[in-house]
């Protein structure tokens, strides 16, 4: 049952072997690791349909795919859907980051690093959907990014982007870790989570050097990370995810 999460070294060193060699360099070393057609079926329409009534068809239906949201279901599947809908958010993120103008002139350096961790991404993105389809579960569909709101032109603005990510992945992480029953699971979360505070770490140094931490995301009286429950997480990442594939977790537990 729960094979494919035990043997997640090997499952890393699987997924898209040809195109995807982990460099474990300098401070990532030792981290380890769609589009929805709706359109009208206009075969066999009746002629006298006029383009009026034609268009307002498809726009009643382009609302209704707009509306429409993607429960990410309950229990643990629920969880590990929830974790697999971040880690394509984030994976679609990096991978828009390689092809961006910012990432052309970075320095070889930054373009490392952002390489490496685009790789994980989407090692954690097809690690997490394998291990749900092999365990039993369903999958959720691939989600439909939005990064209108990111100026990939811009090193402060994709790095920004970045940290918003990578800390959002820990405190949901951190904050669905107690919600999860089978301790492989949780297990396997508490290895991810551990990758994305270095993600993290990371990029909170790129901004501002020296710096890999602050008090947005660490209780400084305590000295513990701030969690963040399902349903906090879910109303921050749907901010970078297109009508339709906005992600409800309304069947996860609230606390």
């Amino acid at each position: 049952m729960s094979e494919i999460f035990e043997e997640s070294s090997a499952l890393e060193r699987a997924v898209d072997k040809s195109n995807t060699p982990l460099q474990r360099r300098s401070f990532l070393r030792f981290t380890g690791a769609g589009v929805v057609l709706t359109g009208l079926v206009l075969a066999g329409c009746d002629d006298s349909l006029t383009d009026e009534e034609l268009s307002a068809a498809a726009s009643s239906d382009s609302k209704e795919d707009n509306n429409r949201v993607v429960n990410v279901g309950s229990g643990d599947f629920g969880i590990l859907n929830f974790a697999y809908a971040l880690e394509q958010l984030e994976a679609a993120f990096y991978a828009a980051v390689l092809a961006s103008p910012y990432y052309a002139s970075a320095s070889p350096a930054e373009r490392a690093a952002l390489k490496d961790l685009e790789a994980h991404e989407r090692i954690h993105r097809e690690f997490l959907k394998t291990g749900i389809t092999t365990n039993g579960g369903t999958p959720i569909e691939d989600l439909e990014p939005d990064f209108s709101s990111i100026n990939f032109s811009s090193r402060s603005s994709v790095l920004g982007a970045a940290m918003a990510f990578e800390d959002l992945g820990v405190s949901a992480y951190n904050g669905a870790g107690p919600l999860i029953s089978n301790p492989v699971y949780l297990g396997l979360a508490g290895k991810i989570v551990s990758v994305e505070a270095r993600h993290a770490a990371l990029i909170r140094d790129l901004l501002q050097y020296g710096n890999f931490v602050g008090s947005d995301v660490v209780d400084t009286r305590t000295g513990l990370e701030i969690s963040m429950r399902p349903s906090q997480v879910a109303a921050m990442a749907n901010k970078f995810l297109k009508p339709g594939s906005k992600i409800n977790v309304s069947k996860l537990p609230r606390d």
